[in-house]
């Protein structure tokens, strides 16, 4: 690969790297053909770009990209490492531990979501548990309906007990 062409594939990097809040680093090596195909469908069906990079590469990427500090995952750019891009931030962490029920890997190298690093494997549960976009607006939602629902609710029960009130009366 001449220098030229590693340049544009490092303004590629960068470009998409730029656009995404979601950023996932596994290893994904010594996994079977089989295996790698399963999560590479996996990933499609879930719409997680999935990418095996150069770390030299990766690393030139990430410093290219401005207005995002990525200087906590340059230390984990060794060994394999695939690149997850996601639109949902807690996608890729429920994959990869949905995946690992039946393989030994990928195994969490870092991530970064939404302004945030996470390095290690051991962030994976943490990463799971962050809710999505969507769940987030759901919540509020249900937060902002149960007050009007206890007021209706109130209302409702109240023209019973004045109904009953009245009948009560008026039979005396």
């Amino acid at each position: 690969m001449t220098k030229t062409e590693k340049n544009q594939l490092i303004d590629q990097l960068a470009e998409t790297l730029s656009a995404s809040n979601v950023i996932y680093l596994a290893d994904t090596s010594e996994l079977s053909a089989a295996a790698t195909s399963e999560l590479r469908r996996i990933c499609f069906k879930e719409e997680i770009k999935l990418t095996v990079v150069k770390n030299s590469l990766l690393q030139k990427a990430l410093e290219r990209v401005e207005g995002k500090d990525f200087t906590e995952l340059y230390g984990v750019l060794a060994g394999p490492t695939s690149l997850m891009l996601s639109e949902t931030s807690n996608a890729p962490a429920k994959l990869i531990q949905q995946f690992r029920k039946k393989n030994k890997k990928p195994i969490l190298k870092a991530a970064y979501v939404e302004e945030m690093c996470f390095v290690g494997d051991d962030q994976l549960q943490a990463l799971v548990d962050i809710k999505s976009r969507e769940e987030l607006i759901g919540g509020i939602i249900s937060l902002l309906q149960s007050p009007m629902q206890n007021v209706l609710g109130a209302l409702k029960s109240g023209g019973h007990i004045i109904a009953g009130v009245v009948k009560t009366l008026s039979e005396r």
